[in-house]
């Protein structure tokens, strides 16, 4: 497995962090938090997307056209994992089947 980056994962916690409190994401917040140079964010494009997402996220989370769109990407995700549960379980079947 790769590993996250400890400036990306510092980002990530500091726009986590900043959300869980209410305030807003701007890119002075999450240098400020996160402890690195807004300079930084702005200039590399994985850490400024990160940013972005969650200023995104954040500012789509309470309209209700984006609350649509979460419950839309929910649904999609509980989909994808309800069918690697049938998969798995169909699997077992099978070795199940085999090994008796």
């Amino acid at each position: 497995m790769s590993q996250v980056p400890p400036e990306l994962a510092r980002v990530e916690r500091a726009c986590r962090e900043l959300t869980d409190a209410g305030q807003e994401i701007t890119f002075p917040a999450v240098a400020a938090h996160a402890s690195i140079g807004r300079a930084t964010l702005y200039r590399r494009p994985e850490l400024r997307a990160v940013v972005e997402e969650h200023r995104a996220h954040a500012r789509d989370a309470h309209t209700l056209s984006g609350l649509a769109t979460q419950v839309a990407q929910l649904r999609e995700a509980l989909q994808a994992v309800a069918a690697n549960v049938t998969r798995h379980e169909e699997e077992l079947r099978r070795l199940r089947r085999r090994h008796r």
